[in-house]
């Protein structure tokens, strides 16, 4: 379904911003095996996108480039997010058609399940009317994950723990992004399990920083410590990374656990390029130019 063809179908709509980590350090793991982390996130103005109906009945459609991929059964964060709130506010939630457009491809680093659930979760409390304490949304969502909380946001911000203390960064400015990932599902357990070291140093930003190349020089002091295993399970990520860097990006690094990788570009037209010429190369490959929110959205 086209997305003007979803604004009309559909009396509300809500994005379902991909998620970026721009850092990700690995602190420690608690004894019931979460593992705690610190996060430098940031969102992206391309993602899935979510339509929400009154109907008879509970109905869920799919479209999109990676909706046929997605299984339509009770596991499907989108489910799962309609039914836990409808169990928090009861008589208020009458039936819905909600019709989710797959745009981002499936375990790819960029929080495409947890921002789609953040989004059923915005779209359906403006469907029915209501609303929840802002404590009480956010205990909800981070029932359905960990990134839940943090996509409710949908903007720049610090995630400690493991993604429930959440700090606003409001000086990130937007950066000029492209993301590429070769469609190959990265098993996070398997990340996870193969980190050498699970102690790691914590994320020490230094804050007010107002332009754009002191946060790269910055965000480059950071780490994504999840990158050096997902490289030994999918070595298309090195090969991604290089050719970010010569198609011009000023900075490259893997999101999340992957298989994701973006590139920050000098802008937009720059990052445009780059996407053709990485799609012209590699096809078969997810390519997408964007651009992230900034702080002050």
């Amino acid at each position: 379904m086209p997305e003007e063809g979803l604004a009309e179908a559909f009396g509300v709509t809500e994005e379902a911003r991909a998620k970026i980590n721009l850092a990700l350090h690995v602190t420690g793991q608690r004894p019931d095996g979460y593992h705690l982390l610190d996060m430098l996130v940031t969102f992206a103005d391309c993602g899935d996108r979510l339509g929400f109906l009154p109907a008879q009945a509970d109905t869920f459609t799919l479209s999109g480039p990676f909706g046929e991929t997605l299984a339509s059964d009770g596991s499907n964060l989108v489910l799962r997010a309609r039914d836990l709130l409808r169990e928090a506010v009861g008589a208020l939630a009458f039936p819905v058609h909600i019709h989710l457009q797959k745009n981002l491809p499936i375990a790819s680093g960029i929080g495409g399940g947890s921002a789609d659930a953040a989004a059923t979760l915005r779209g359906l409390m403006r469907l029915w009317g209501m609303s929840l304490p802002v404590g009480a949304l956010a205990s909800l969502a981070l029932k359905l994950g960990a990134d839940v909380p943090m996509c409710l946001e949908s903007r720049p911000l610090i995630a400690r723990g493991i993604g429930e203390r959440i700090e606003a960064v409001r000086d990130l400015p937007a950066f000029a992004m492209v993301l590429v990932n070769p469609l190959q599902g990265v098993s996070t357990p398997e990340v996870f399990r193969r980190l050498a070291a699970k102690n790691n140093p914590a994320l020490d930003l230094a804050r007010g920083l107002s332009e754009t190349g002191r946060w790269l020089t910055a965000i480059g002091s950071a780490r994504n410590d999840l990158e050096p295993p997902a490289r030994e399970l999918v070595p298309e990520i090195t090969v991604i990374s290089q050719m970010l860097q010569a198609h011009g990006a000023l900075f490259t690094r893997m999101s999340g656990s992957g298989a994701t990788c973006f590139g920050i570009f000098t802008g937009m037209a720059a990052a445009q390029e780059a996407a053709a010429a990485l799609h012209g190369e590699r096809p078969d490959w997810y390519v997408q130019a964007t651009e992230t929110v900034s702080g002050g959205m």
